[in-house]
Parts: structure tokens; C-alpha cells; sequence
């Protein structure tokens, strides 16, 4: 994978905390240069810049509220201006808020929700597009979750409707871009402790009872994802596009 990454240019999102951190890394580690969008992070961005340069790496940090078409816009321009263009996206940005049951939702709620989630991925990767179709193979790997496939736990309704609707986003988007050689797969993470996302929206109980439930007894971990990420990103498997790849240790195998 070394080798096919090399020198490649990646902009992954929110990539300066949890498994965005994670993948960055890996990224880096694997010879890519990096563009790291962030929101709150400037110090962990900072310092994975200086890791990448370090390593002979072209990388930059752009800070971003990805809700905002001109952020986003913002982004992406800057990250293909200091790298000399994007090769590869990672959508990862995306957060649950907060637990809310239906009664609970308000209009304003769902739409943060959903734009946090899914319209800052479209903003993305519309203004990503002109830089991957100029090259010969560019790829796409959009964050989604087993929240997504099976509805998520109680309190997490707009959350997993969003993710839901990321996994559609991925097949739609594969066929549009797929005649232009660009690959469009997704992840989609189960519990994946050790994050901001799990130390802030689950308790160590439900976590505990969530285990039990997995075929192989532990939780996933950020670097569990960021090696799926890469595989899909990386030129190995050009002939897969519109794909989903589940990691949660076997709790959904359908």
C-alpha cells in the first residue's frame, strides 16, 4: 500500500481528531501527502502537519465549517493550491449532536444534523470533483456508520438517517463519477471506543453490553478503521466502486 499511496494527495475531513487522526496518520506514514480540514483541532492538525513535513511530506491544516458551501469551497481549494491538486477524499467529518428520541426533534435539530452529516459531504465532494476526474485514478471513501444499516440506539434517529443516507449518497455518486475513473466506497464503522464520539455520546455500560453482542468480544479502535480506509482508497482495488465495508467484528455480516 506504500507504494501505491506514495506522493498521492489526500484531503481527509476532520481529520485532526478520533479516526480522522487515525487516518491522517496512516496516510502520512504511507508516503501521502496531506490536506487536513479541521474545525476545533488546530493543535492535533498542527502537529500532524509537522509530522508529514518531517517525513519529506507536503501537508496543510484548513480550518472549516463544512455546513458553509464557501467554507467548504474554501477547503478544498486551499488544499489542492498547497498539495498540486487532490487525488483522493476522505469524507469524514460528522458528529451524532446529541441523543434525541422522535418527540424530542425539532426542525432545527434535524436539518444541524443533516447538514453536519450529509450536506457538508456533498459540498465537499462537489467541489473535490474537478480535481479528481483530471487524473487517472482518483477514489472517494465517505464515513458512514452500522448506525446507518441497523438504526443505531435509541436516541440516535436523525443521526443514522443521515448515515443511512451516506451509503446511498456512495452508490449514486460511484455511478456518476465511475465513467471518469473515480472510485466512490464507504465505511461503515460499529463501536469504535477510544473516540470524542463514543467518550461523549455512550456510557462505559452500554458500550460493555454492546461487546457481548460482537462475534469476536471487543470493540473496534480508530486504527481499525483507518487501515479499511486506506485499502479503499489506495489502487489495489480499482474495480471496486459503490461498496460498502462494514467493520464492527462481525455484529452485522449481512
Amino acid at each position: 500500500m506504500h507504494n501505491k499511496l506514495s506522493n498521492k494527495n489526500v484531503l481527509i475531513t476532520a481529520g485532526a481528531q478520533g479516526i480522522g487522526e487515525a487516518i491522517t496518520k496512516q496516510f502520512i506514514d504511507s508516503g501521502a501527502n496531506v490536506g487536513i480540514h479541521y474545525f476545533s483541532s488546530a493543535e492535533t492538525a498542527d502537529k500532524l502537519v509537522a509530522y508529514a513535513t518531517d517525513k519529506g511530506l507536503k501537508a496543510s491544516a484548513v480550518r472549516g465549517d463544512l455546513t458553509i458551501e464557501e467554507d467548504a469551497n474554501k477547503v478544498v481549494q486551499q488544499t489542492a493550491d498547497t498539495l498540486g491538486g487532490i487525488d483522493i477524499v476522505i469524507n469524514n467529518a460528522g458528529s451524532l449532536v446529541a441523543r434525541k428520541r422522535l418527540e424530542e426533534i425539532d426542525p432545527m435539530f434535524w436539518t444541524k444534523v443533516m447538514d453536519i452529516n450529509l450536506t457538508s459531504m456533498m459540498y465537499v465532494s462537489k467541489a473535490a470533483m474537478p480535481y479528481l476526474i483530471k487524473n487517472e485514478n482518483s477514489s472517494m471513501v465517505n464515513l458512514a456508520s452500522l448506525a446507518g444499516r441497523k438504526g443505531g440506539h435509541a436516541g440516535s434517529l436523525a443521526y443514522s438517517t443521515s448515515k443511512g443516507a451516506i451509503l446511498t449518497f456512495t452508490r449514486a455518486l460511484s455511478s456518476e463519477l465511475g465513467p471518469h475513473g473515480v472510485r466512490v466506497n464507504a465505511v461503515a464503522p460499529g463501536l469504535i471506543l477510544g473516540t470524542a464520539f463514543h467518550n461523549t455520546h455512550t456510557t462505559p455500560e452500554s458500550a460493555a453490553k454492546t461487546v457481548e453482542g460482537i462475534p469476536i468480544k471487543r470493540a473496534g479502535n480508530s486504527d481499525d478503521v483507518a487501515r479499511a480506509v486506506l485499502y479503499l482508497a489506495s489502487e489495489y482495488d480499482g474495480f471496486i466502486t459503490g461498496a460498502t465495508l462494514d467493520i464492527n467484528g462481525g455484529s452485522y455480516n449481512m
